[in-house]
């Protein structure tokens, strides 16, 4: 008998990972118009066998595929024999992932591309978007979940305040978990009212100096307002940072205390340090002081660590790092002890505004006489940020093409500007040393124009990469007329007469 539960097929890709009894199945150009419409919902990964990404992806797929299986299926599409249905989607580059319902495109996944965040994402999809609980021990069952829980009491199933939290809970369904009940005991154990919604964090996350719990507290029940409720307090104020949340806390102004966070295996000793973190950032915050706090598991971090100098520091503690809105960094150089009064020093120094950001940077050149300037995170201020000079920088890779065909080019300028003495030819490894606001590379070699006087306005350069082309911009936009270096002319021969 076929089973009344909703469907859910994953799709996914096994790129470069070979098993002899893989969960994930595929579909190709023949079969995908007929089988995909058979499921209710579906996350499609169209893929390419040579894509790294990809590639680094299927571990975390296959995963999820083994974790949904039973009622659930688990599927890929190669673009690269597919072209017909890759096609059709807009399929412009790899991985690329789609979620499809009824057998139509419903929009871009844009969900954590970890197993735990596809299972959570799927798990989530299926059946309505809120759960209806009967009585206590359905409640106690659902909120005991690993994630934090969204719960609706009403005394009327057709009050507007139920209408309104169900359409909260449709809104956010992809990222929290919603139930409601119309059961007069749980309205009663809850001490709720008439009606009312408690948003219950993970027990594993319990602690002492926050509640477990949060009601709503508006007297008006709308689907924003109760929105803005869950965003405000679902994290607690010092959640456990994880590579499905990261993106709720990343951008704020934010402290992460690092070690070894895992809450599956070592709920207790994880609960060890975040405790002691919460301890001091409860006294800051009480005195209203504003700074975001997290706990994150060190070795799924290390490559944030690596921006902060600290990949290779060895401590017992945890490693603390703060990371403004502004893109300040700041690493705790002290080592972390239980008793936390190395956190609460590096505390007072960032809020006294005397503690000094941490900049990654190569050393200063002993000698700097070159035609063109080797910058780098700590003389940045003194060469670049110079208000009575112009400058163009060149932003570089040590590993990149265009770099190093543009490299006897930009010295040849430096050296036909080597008499200016209002003109500044520089370049800088943004690989090796911190490029700092507002200054902003994405790619390879990227070069800007420093204008004296306004350094906080610097020009991005989007001309030709000719001297010529430099010559010729730097006539237009340098506060004074450049002082071109002539070539010397070669003495003409005497003719020897025989």
């Amino acid at each position: 008998k076929r089973a009344t539960m909703l469907k859910l097929m994953l799709l996914a890709a096994l790129t470069g990972f070979t098993q002899a009894a893989s969960d994930v199945l595929e579909f190709t150009d023949n079969d995908f118009e007929s089988k995909i419409g058979d499921h209710e919902i579906i996350l499609v990964e169209f893929f390419a066998p040579w894509c790294g990404h990809c590639k680094r992806l299927a571990p975390e797929y296959e995963k999820a595929a083994t974790a949904l299986k039973g009622s659930h299926l688990s599927l890929k599409v190669d673009c690269t024999s597919n072209s017909n249905i890759c096609s059709k989607y807009q399929v412009s580059g790899y991985p690329t992932l789609k979620v499809f319902r009824d057998g139509e495109e419903s929009g871009a996944y844009d969900g954590p591309r970890t197993s735990d965040g596809i299972v959570s994402y799927f798990k989530k999809q299926v059946g309505p978007a809120s759960v209806a609980l009967a009585g206590e021990e359905e409640l106690q069952k659902f909120i005991s979940e690993k994630d934090s829980s969204v719960v609706g009491f009403f005394a009327d199933d057709k009050s507007t305040a139920q209408v309104e939290f169900l359409k909260a809970a449709s809104a956010l369904r992809d990222k929290y978990r919603f139930a409601h009940t119309n059961a007069e005991v749980l309205l009663k154990s809850q001490n709720v009212g008439p009606e009312g919604i408690v948003l219950f964090r993970p027990p594993t996350l319990k602690n002492k100096f926050e509640d477990s719990s949060v009601k709503y507290s508006e007297e008006k029940y709308t689907s924003n307002k109760i929105k803005r409720f869950i965003q405000d307090n679902v994290l607690g104020f010092c959640p456990h940072m994880t590579e499905d949340n990261k993106d709720q806390l990343m951008g704020k102004d934010l402290l992460v205390a690092y070690y070894d966070v895992d809450y599956e295996r070592n709920p207790k000793g994880s609960n060890y340090w975040r405790n002691r973190v919460m301890k001091v950032a409860k006294t800051f915050l009480d005195e209203g002081k504003k700074l975001n706090f997290a706990v994150a598991n060190k070795a799924r971090f290390m490559s944030v660590l690596s921006e902060f100098g600290l990949e290779d520091h060895s401590s017992a503690g945890p490693l603390v790092t703060i990371r403004t809105a502004k893109g300040e960094k700041y690493a705790m150089t002290e080592e972390f002890l239980p008793d936390g009064k190395a956190l609460e020093r590096f505390l007072l120094s960032y809020f006294d505004g005397s503690l000094k950001p941490y900049l990654k940077s190569e050393p200063i050149p002993e000698n700097n006489d070159g035609p063109v300037k080797v910058v780098v995170a700590e003389n940045f201020d003194s060469i670049v940020n110079d208000d009575s000079k112009d400058v163009l920088i060149e932003f570089y890779a040590p590993w990149c093409g265009h770099c190093k065909s543009l490299e006897p080019k930009y010295k040849e300028l430096g050296e036909k500007l080597a008499d200016d003495p209002n003109i500044v030819i520089a370049k800088m490894d943004a690989t090796a040393n911190d490029v700092p606001s507002p200054y902003e590379v994405s790619g390879f070699p990227t070069l800007y124009f420093s204008p004296a006087g306004q350094k906080r306005n610097p020009k991005k350069y989007e001309g030709g990469r000719e001297v010529s082309d430099f010559l010729s911009y730097l006539k237009r936009e340098a506060t004074n007329a450049p002082v071109v270096q002539e070539e010397t002319k070669k003495k003409k021969k005497k003719r020897v007469e025989l």
